[in-house]
């Protein structure tokens, strides 16, 4: 690849960023690049700034130091970490969806069955599930048409196999759309399967690049301790079933299209 086309796949880049609050340094010297059809993982542990550094590729934290490129025309999907919602408030998962626009309600379908949450789009978000509600902001992103897939821990609440589904369906979405993603997870051996490049965040970038590498790098090893090889074996396999969103198991090879979670998540 020539230099030129290098430039023109980079849908967004930070380089040299420092973020500091009340005095304290979050984010020194940190460099990251999302190209077209690339999920890249931010890992670290809790307080390390993977967050932080997500704010400011969205351009929603300006960096004391450092830059932040994002090509011309980007349109950015984004899931947040936390949604706020008041339980009190009379508000369905379509409601939801559309809070941002007023996308039809087939349009609205069609995201929800893309993510396998075409069932619960007339349910009081406030009752559906935490796997469920994970699909609802993947959905609600994906209405963007996004080139950037911005996910900000995309399965937190979410059980063990739950998670292996949802890293599944990320992965498949960026297959199918050729779409980059951009994505925080506290644990690599959750995202080996699914992800391209790994930033190990810990204020500074420990380390960086596939997810095997990273999983034997003396930095990441130091951070996260002997148990993350155990870990890492566990999820080295691969599963003869899927899950759709009501947790039904459903065999690989069924012929079943999966109407229920768009046929794309396997457990």
């Amino acid at each position: 690849m020539t230099a030129d086309s290098h430039q023109a796949a980079i849908l967004a880049e930070a380089s040299g960023v420092d973020v500091a609050f009340g005095g304290r340094q979050v984010l020194a010297g940190v460099d990251l690049a999302v190209h077209e059809g690339e999920i890249v993982t931010l890992i670290g542990p809790n307080g390390a700034g993977k967050s932080t550094l997500v704010r400011v590729v969205l351009g929603l934290l300006r960096p004391l130091r450092g830059s932040v490129f994002l090509r011309a025309g980007t349109r950015i999907g984004y899931a947040p970490q936390h949604v706020a919602i008041d339980r009190t408030l009379p508000l369905t998962v379509r409601r939801f969806v559309s809070l941002s626009g007023a996308p039809a309600r087939a349009t609205i379908l069609a995201a929800l069955d893309e993510v396998g949450a075409a069932r619960v789009i007339d349910s009081p978000v406030q009752d559906i599930s935490g796997g469920e509600f994970r699909r609802v902001l993947l959905a609600r992103a994906l209405l963007r048409e996004p080139d950037l897939l911005v996910l900000d821990e995309p399965v937190q609440g979410v059980d063990m196999t739950g998670q292996a589904e949802l890293f599944e369906l990320i992965s498949e979405i960026r297959r199918r759309r050729g779409c980059g993603v951009l994505m925080v997870s506290h644990d690599l051996h959750l995202v080996m399967a699914a992800t391209d490049q790994v930033v190990c965040l810990n204020s500074h970038v420990c380390c960086t690049g596939h997810p095997e590498a990273v999983s034997r790098h003396p930095a990441y090893l130091a951070l996260f301790g002997p148990r993350v090889a155990a870990e890492l074996a566990l999820y080295a396999h691969r599963h003869d079933h899927r899950h759709d969103a009501a947790g039904k198991v459903v065999p690989i090879g069924s012929g079943d299209t999966g109407s229920e979670d768009g046929g794309r998540a396997r457990g």
